[in-house]
This record gives structure tokens, C-alpha cells and sequence, in this order.
């Protein structure tokens, strides 16, 4: 794998260790730092920041119907799925936090086809924010759009390029309602996302507009 030039940001990575973000952005920030060296040590260090703030605090009492509503959360199905421990990726295309959620690795993944020749799965998790596999064959561009939130891409195979820069295996792009683009999949090898978002995409050309309820875009 060629090295990582584009990396989580502080923000995402202390939300994550603190437990803050959207099951969506736990997931793609997991599968990030599965594949990345440099995130991982960072990580390490917020989360070891955050139990020594524990730790010289105070304690807490909990009420006494808390474990009773804590149950009740998770057979109401309220409790988003447990993040796996991100570790460094073994084999497979699919880092293990993402075989968690499809199932299996890209064999498993059941597409959908969008438009344009792009397909994808939307995966299971909370609603704060949803996540999705996209397959976005090599040479083809997504249509140009904005952004209502944050949108956070990671890239899995492949490649795709816009107005900021290139992104490649492992690269994660962080945009925010600041950037408006068009990411093309670069020729040779079909590009494969994980992108996770926490408001709808805002494009500019009619027709995407009026598939995107459709595709929960």
C-alpha cells in the first residue's frame, strides 16, 4: 500500500475516542485507522488522555433504574452496534470493522445501482448519519455537488480525484458545507468507497436532485 497522505482530523479522532460521533463516522474513522499507522498512534494518545481525565474525576452515582433503561435501549433496538477495536489490516480488501457490518468482505456486499454506472450499499447503523459502500467505475465522475454537513470518504480501492487533490487507498477526504465537488475515479482500477455523510448531499444539476430521495444521498 502506498503511504497515507490524507488522514483523520483532530476533531474526528478525539469525538471517536470520546465516543461522541454518529455510528456512521465511528465506522469510517475505525476502518480508517485499521489501515493507517499514523491514526492509530494518534488515537492511542487521545484515548489515553481521556482515562486519566476519568480517572481524576469524581465519581458518579448512577440512578437506580439505570441499568433497567440501559436494557430497555438495547432490546428496543436504540443502541447502535458496537464499533470493533480498530487493528492493522490483515487480508482481504475489507478492513475488520467493515466485514463486521457487511458481512463478509467485497463478495458479500450486495449493490444497488444509482445511475451513471455508480452502485452501492447502504449499511445498517443510527440515524444521526448514514454510511455507504459506492463503486464508482474507473474513469467515471460523481455528479458535482455540495454539501448540507459533513461528508466523510475513505477510499478502498482505487482512486478518485477532484478540485482539492488526489485520494488514494486509505486517503480519507473530510468535506464540509465549504466545499463544492466533482470526484472522477481515476482510469485503471474501479474506485470503491466508504462514504459516510450526516445531511443530504446538495447537487447542482436537476436530474441527481431528483434521484436522490430515491437513493438516500
Amino acid at each position: 500500500m502506498k503511504k497515507i497522505k490524507h488522514h483523520l482530523t483532530e476533531e474526528l479522532l478525539m469525538g471517536y475516542a470520546a465516543g461522541t460521533l454518529p455510528e456512521a463516522f465511528n465506522l469510517v474513522v475505525a476502518t480508517h485507522i485499521s489501515m493507517c499507522d499514523e491514526c492509530r498512534a494518534a488515537l492511542a494518545e487521545y484515548e489515553a488522555v481521556g482515562g486519566e481525565v476519568m480517572m481524576g474525576g469524581d465519581p458518579i452515582d448512577l440512578a437506580e433504574d439505570a441499568l433497567a433503561a440501559t436494557i430497555a435501549l438495547i432490546e428496543n433496538g436504540n443502541v447502535g452496534k458496537p464499533i470493533v477495536a480498530p487493528k492493522p489490516k490483515v487480508s482481504g480488501l475489507f478492513p475488520t470493522p467493515l466485514q463486521e457490518y457487511v458481512n463478509g468482505d467485497l463478495d458479500a456486499v450486495k449493490w444497488r445501482k444509482i445511475g451513471g454506472g455508480v452502485s452501492q450499499m447502504i449499511l445498517n447503523t443510527s440515524k444521526e448519519a448514514t454510511v455507504r459502500l459506492l463503486h464508482i467505475p474507473a474513469g467515471t465522475a460523481v455528479p458535482d455537488h455540495g454539501h448540507h454537513g459533513t461528508e466523510l470518504t475513505l477510499v478502498l480501492q482505487g482512486a478518485f480525484v477532484d478540485e482539492t487533490d488526489r485520494f488514494g487507498v486509505g486517503d480519507v477526504e473530510v468535506a464540509n458545507e465549504d466545499l463544492n465537488h466533482t470526484p472522477v475515479a481515476e482510469e485503471g482500477m474501479d474506485c470503491i468507497c466508504l462514504a459516510a455523510t450526516d445531511a443530504p448531499l446538495k447537487f447542482n444539476s436537476l436530474m441527481p436532485r431528483i434521484a436522490q430521495k430515491f437513493v438516500r444521498i
